[in-house]
């Protein structure tokens, strides 16, 4: 019995260009997300605290806090029966000490990142649709409406806002994360102080030089930590922002990860049409 020849499948210029697009794809991504990865920042011991302060912490009206809470070297909290917590008070003790000291840790890492976007004075970010990056306001930015962050299905994308002077959000202004974006990604470095104003919906960690001043009814999902002045709540609702794994979603068209798919599946398009000929 006579072995079947095969016919050989011949390689055109199309196989050997969809290949080398995957192939090109999947490498960009690998790079897009080993740059986003490296702008994380660790807060170390701080990323325990909700709220971190160096001269005390006052407290005014009902305000409830998830997280731990301290401050260093001026230990005072005043204020305390109008809060609810859900954590640890660590005062001045020596939790809250190293917490300091990795705090102006990450506060130095994150105010020497090069950005990606730079604003002008006193740029308002309200309105914005920003996907990860490091962006950088020479001196104040504001808030007022809408600030969307888009992760693009991406649950480690990686937010920095860099500010040389102040950062104030108006009354009834939002940070809307969306795409899978996470607060725990979220940084605000702050060169002298944060304000958040009246029922403000805030997302992220606030590293604020100076001082942080939540007016009434501000929430924040993510961390309230001033280095070297006072934290000030006025009925507020803070919680400790925790990265959680995120479901797999199907790639949405235009995406990066949904190029990559492309790409993956044209190359085993490819392979299943040369079995076919084979076979034919």
């Amino acid at each position: 019995m006579k072995a079947e020849v095969l016919p050989a499948i011949r390689r055109t210029p199309t196989h050997r260009n969809a290949a080398l697009l995957a192939c090109a794809v999947a490498l960009a991504l690998g790079q897009q997300q080993a740059t986003m990865a490296a702008t994380q920042i660790d807060l170390g011991t701080a990323g325990d605290f909700a709220v971190l302060a160096g001269s005390g912490i006052t407290i005014t009206g009902p305000t409830k806090i998830t997280g731990d809470i301290g401050t260093f070297p001026t230990p005072s909290i005043t204020g305390l029966a109008n809060l609810t917590l859900i954590g640890m008070n660590h005062g001045g003790d020596a939790v809250t000490q190293l917490a300091k000291d990795d705090l102006v840790t990450a506060y130095n890492i994150a105010a020497g990142l090069a950005y990606d976007v730079t604003y002008g004075a006193a740029h308002d970010l309200g309105g914005s649709i920003l996907l990860p990056g490091v962006y950088n306001g020479i001196s104040s930015l504001f808030l007022t409406g809408t600030l969307t962050l888009d992760a693009q299905g991406d649950p480690d994308a990686v937010w920095i806002f860099q500010t040389g002077s102040t950062l104030i959000t108006a009354s009834d202004s939002t940070v809307n994360l969306i795409g899978g974006a996470q607060a725990c990604h979220v940084f605000w470095q702050v060169g002298t102080s944060a304000t958040l104003g009246v029922t403000s919906d805030f997302a992220g960690n606030i590293l604020a030089l100076t001082s942080a001043t939540l007016n009434t009814g501000a929430t924040v999902d993510g961390r309230v930590l001033a280095r070297n002045g006072a934290v000030t709540l006025d009925e507020n609702t803070i919680t400790e922002a925790i990265c959680v794994a995120s479901p797999v979603d199907i790639p949405e068209a235009g995406t990066t990860t949904g190029l990559l798919a492309l790409g993956a599946g044209v190359a085993l398009f490819l392979k299943f049409r040369r079995s076919q000929a084979a076979v034919a």
